[in-house]
């Protein structure tokens, strides 16, 4: 494992926009000759000067090793590939860069430095509810995580109808959230199971046990939590005929 610490220059990272993996890898995997040989470990995780001794970890790269074409008198050019290795602490450690005036350090003396913090994940703030479109994977974080907790609080507070789509066949379901369950009860199920009990859904995962992930989540109406059930049937009946789910999409009743 090699550690690298970046700061940010006028012919470099110039700032902390310039932090996105595309720029961070094109930076780091240039290496001027002498300083580095051809065969390096085979991760190198990425830092950032952060104020004083203090470094923040963005990102692991994985070393491919030497892209021998791209050679030149001056550099040495590093196939290097993003890596998810301690992805979930990604802008969020910090430790202490013992030596300042060295900015790459072997895994046995980079394991030595002293921790700083790890801070807690930024909070996803919610859109609101018109602007609710997440596929599956998001809508798995949105009833677990803990970052998603504005979106909880506002979709535990709401009845409603929303609709699912499949990315793959085009096909719709349309839905209703009532009562007690809220939306986020309700999605909380499919987060779950993937199909949330629903007939249509249930004989396509059947089939292809993997097709939640091609579904896609979104709001077509909201109701606070006293609206009568007679008015969100009303709603979800006008739906299911509007989108011709139950002749062309999931809908089965």
């Amino acid at each position: 494992m090699l550690a690298i610490r970046h700061t940010f220059t006028s012919h470099g990272l110039t700032g902390p926009t310039a932090l996105t993996t595309e720029s961070v890898l094109e930076y780091t995997r240039r290496q001027v000759v002498g300083r580095f040989g051809a065969t390096q470990p085979r991760l190198w995780l990425t830092f950032v000067h952060d104020g004083g001794a203090r470094s923040r970890f963005i990102g692991t790269f994985t070393n491919n090793g030497e892209a021998v074409a791209e050679r030149t008198a001056d550099h040495l050019c590093f196939d290097l590939e993003p890596s998810e290795f301690l992805g979930s602490l990604r802008d969020r450690l910090v430790v202490e860069w013992s030596g300042m005036r060295s900015w790459f350090r072997r895994g046995e003396l980079a394991a030595l430095f002293p921790l700083v913090e790890i801070a807690d994940p930024a909070e996803v703030p919610f859109p609101g509810f018109d602007a609710v479109r997440i596929d599956f994977a998001t809508l798995r974080k949105v009833v677990e995580d803990r970052r998603y907790r504005s979106w909880q609080v506002a979709l535990g507070s709401v009845q409603g109808i929303y609709l699912i789509a499949d990315c793959r066949s085009g096909k719709t379901y349309v839905g209703k959230a009532d009562g007690s369950e809220r939306i986020l009860g309700r999605w909380a199920a499919y987060a779950r199971t993937g199909h949330g009990g629903n007939i249509g859904l249930t004989e396509l995962l059947g089939a292809e046990p993997d097709r939640s992930h091609d579904f896609q989540f979104s709001l077509l109406r909201v109701f606070g939590p006293s609206t009568p059930t007679a008015e969100i049937d009303a709603a979800e009946e006008h739906y299911k005929r509007a989108l011709l789910t139950r002749e062309f999409g999931y809908n089965r009743n």
